[in-house]
Order: structure tokens, then sequence, then C-alpha cells
């Protein structure tokens, strides 16, 4: 298969079950059911311990893109196993690999995109690149740094407070049009549109 011919593949970064469902740390998963409602799919389980939609996205002619869309079904510090098997099931070239996650170093609602980098102690990045090396895309979800001295192991796994509710689906909104016009039309114009 020619990289043209490739997929891309859009990982939401979270951690599975109700319990997380709100979570800070989930807004990955967030984007990720966003973008399957967009593109009229429903999640599937996979074999690679995670959940997939496959579809196309982006405008019709060159620019619409074949897309796997998966949520691993890991926990998040083991994301690395489920991403690796769907590239290779799906022989999904490393820039072709998009990681949406939340930033503890951005302030809330802001978004950066980046291709490659550190893992900033986020342990669904440190477990990917593990894996695979760094060199894949990033949509970085700021959720900005805990209140006070609170842990942040505790702060990424607590709901959204009440004040960030009133931007969250503007901003999972937001996203999900970042990672569309980074497979549409390339990293430095979505930068471009989407950095603030």
């Amino acid at each position: 298969m020619s990289d043209d011919a490739a997929p891309w593949l859009i990982v939401g970064l979270g951690n599975p079950g109700p319990e997380y469902a709100g979570n800070r740390h989930n807004i990955g998963f967030m984007v990720a059911d966003l973008l399957a409602e967009r593109i009229g799919g429903k999640f599937k389980a996979h074999k690679a311990r995670a959940q997939v939609v496959e579809g196309r996205m982006g405008p019709p002619g060159p620019a619409n893109r074949r897309v796997v869309l998966a949520k691993p079904m890991t926990y998040m510090n083991l994301s690395g196993g489920p991403v690796t098997a769907l590239r290779d099931f799906y022989k999904v070239p490393l820039e072709r690999i998009v990681a949406v996650h939340d930033e503890l170093d951005i302030d809330y609602p802001t978004l950066r995109l980046k291709l490659g980098g550190g893992d900033n102690g986020h342990n669904g990045l440190k477990s990917m690149t593990k894996s695979m090396g760094p060199d894949y895309h990033r949509v970085r979800c700021g959720i900005g740094r805990p209140p006070g001295r609170m842990q942040v192991a505790d702060f990424v796994l607590k709901d959204f407070s009440s004040t960030e509710r009133k931007e969250l689906e503007w901003f999972v909104d937001r996203a999900a049009d970042s990672v569309e016009c980074l497979i549409a039309e390339g990293l430095e114009r979505a930068q471009s549109a989407y950095h603030t």
C-alpha cells in the first residue's frame, strides 16, 4: 500500500469505563466520539484492544481522507500497545498518527498542535512513544494546572468543573475541527488556524 493510500489513525486518549467518562484525562475520548458522530460511524471492538470507527473525513476531492478513529480500551498508561497494533493492522505511517490528549502545561481551553516532541509526563504519550518513537502528531487540549496543592493524578481524574463545562462543548468541537484541518490541510495550516 502506498503511503498515499494509507489511512490516518486518530487516537483519542482516555480511560475506559463510565466512571472516567467526564474526566479531564478523557478529553481525547470526547473528541474521538464527536469525530465519529461527524463521519456517521459507531465505535466497534477491535482485536487490538481498542474501539474503532473507519470512515472518510474532509471535503470531497483529493483532501478527502481515509481515517480510522480509535479509543484504546486499556488504561491510559498502556495506550501504546493498542495503538501500535492498530498501526500495524492498518499499515499507517507514523506521521499519519494523531494523538488527541489533555495537556497540563496549556491553559484551558487552549489548543496546540505539533509533530513529535516529549511526553511531558503524560502516561498515554509515554506509552505510545515507548512503543513507536515520538514522531506522531499531537492535538494537545489544554486543561491547565491543578489548583493549590492538588496532586496532578487527582486533578486529571476529576471531571471538568461546572465553570469549565460551560466551554467544554465548544472546546471539544474546536479540537475536532483542528483534527479535520490537520489531516486535510497539514500541520502548518492547522496551527495557524487553531493556535490562539
